[in-house]
């Protein structure tokens, strides 16, 4: 197989995707921005894991700079800047190109469909990574797995890079199984301004209630995740006590949020549907101001 690989955002996700790409001989190029893109473009990019620490070389290139055409492209940043991000490759794409959005939500690759006329693959990823440094990705655990839609050019792509996946029977009930703890506990951790443990432990049924509320918005669209409720609880109990979320974190550090794609896709989603939304809608209009 010899695709031409893009991947959008070289963060924790894109990053670590990136040097594995890089390390099984893929042909593949990273597009990041600001300091972290600098330091890539005069260093390698630098993967520290729990035992070990490895390096490759890195063709980071900012969007919009190159006439190259890929034949798949992975969007690896926020959900808010999936829309901008894939204009600015947009004509780097071809009639036969794939692409698929790692970015968190449920309903990024409806965006991608109403923006491109390419193969839009639905998917999402399990993985503990941020960037530590400029030029630097720390990925914490032997948490990995690259879960999407059927497809064949995506499936020996991961198997080349040695990157466990799946590809579920049914990819939209297996975004909802990852949405739901993501959605509750950034919501929940982002208004109390306080770690998961801390949720669990003084908020547990706030935290219960939120989770039954995302789980009736995605059985109204036919999906049952009813089993997932105790599933994220039982996570959150378990998880180190001071673990937070992305979200948190953003809000924080006075950055730009996901708070539209983890919290109001619900509520909107939900009055749309019937659906009580009141606790989250109460979260959402607080975290909005």
């Amino acid at each position: 197989m010899d695709k031409k690989i893009a991947i959008v955002g070289l963060g924790g996700v894109g990053g670590y995707l990136y040097a594995k790409f890089v390390k099984a001989g893929l042909d593949v190029v990273g597009f990041a921005r600001g300091e972290h893109l600098k330091t890539l473009q005069k260093k390698p990019l630098k993967i520290e894991e729990d035992t070990k620490s490895w390096s490759v070389t890195c063709k980071a290139q900012e969007l919009g700079t190159t006439d190259e055409k890929f034949d798949v492209v992975l969007f690896c940043v926020k959900s808010y800047d999936l829309e901008k991000s894939y204009k600015l490759i947009k004509n780097n794409l071809h009639k036969n190109s794939i692409i698929i959005s790692f970015s968190n939500g449920v309903n990024n690759g409806d965006v991608l469909r109403k923006l491109s006329t390419c193969t839009v693959v639905d998917g999402c990823i399990y993985i503990l990574s941020h960037i530590k440094e400029a030029g630097v990705i720390r990925k914490k655990g032997k948490v990995f797995t690259a879960v999407f839609g059927e497809n064949k050019v995506l499936e020996t792509i991961f198997q080349k890079a040695e990157l466990r996946f799946k590809m579920p029977k049914n990819i939209e009930e297996a975004l909802w199984k990852k949405f739901i703890f993501i959605s509750a506990f950034a919501t929940l951790t982002s208004y109390y301004d306080k770690s998961i443990g801390y949720v669990y432990e003084h908020h547990k049924d706030k935290a219960k209630q939120v989770l039954q509320t995302i789980a009736e918005v995605a059985s109204k669209k036919g999906l049952d995740i009813t089993q997932e409720i105790e599933k994220s609880l039982h996570v959150a109990s378990n998880i180190p006590y001071d673990s937070s979320t992305s979200m948190h974190k953003d809000f924080q550090d006075s950055k730009p949020t996901e708070l539209e794609t983890l919290c109001g896709y619900v509520v909107k989603e939900g009055k749309k549907m019937g659906v009580n939304t009141k606790l989250m809608e109460k979260f959402y209009l607080a975290l909005s101001q």
